[in-house]
């Protein structure tokens, strides 16, 4: 007699924001506990916007994370992303008058100081002593 393997329908939904514990750590990422008692992964690709040599430098064993659920495949398996739980965050956030200040504040920064290096680099490129000769000088006879 064959026995039918029943995929675990899945009560998580592709999108949502779910509660997550962190039971295993590997290599590749980690595997989670969600609140509706279902298993999920988070791959190591997933869990920040910046590098991450290890998983461990990111996320703790029996650590509480918001994850948001990428994916779930035919079997059933869950695949959750801490970026995306982060840019959704990051995208709901009002503009304040102050945020966009700062940004106009850091951007004439920025200007400020990429004008200033543009200059010095030219200044260096001119002197006498780069070694490099400046077009339409005198031949030496």
């Amino acid at each position: 007699m064959v026995e039918e393997k029943k995929v675990e329908t899945s009560s998580a939904r592709v999108g949502e924001l779910v509660d997550c514990v962190v039971e295993q750590i590997m290599p590749y990422g980690t595997f989670v506990r969600l609140s509706t008692g279902q298993k999920g992964m988070i791959h190591i690709s997933e869990l920040s916007f910046n590098f991450v040599k290890k998983v461990e430098d990111v996320l703790a064993l029996h650590q509480n994370v918001k994850a948001r659920v990428i994916k779930i495949d035919e079997k059933g398996r869950i695949d959750l992303s801490l970026k995306k739980a982060e840019e959704r965050a990051i995208i709901n956030v009002p503009v304040t008058k102050e945020a966009g200040d700062s940004f106009e504040k850091k951007m004439a920064s920025f200007l400020k100081l990429s004008e200033s290096k543009i200059a010095d680099l030219n200044s260096k490129a001119n002197s006498p002593k780069s070694g490099k000769k400046k077009p339409g000088g005198k031949p030496k006879s």
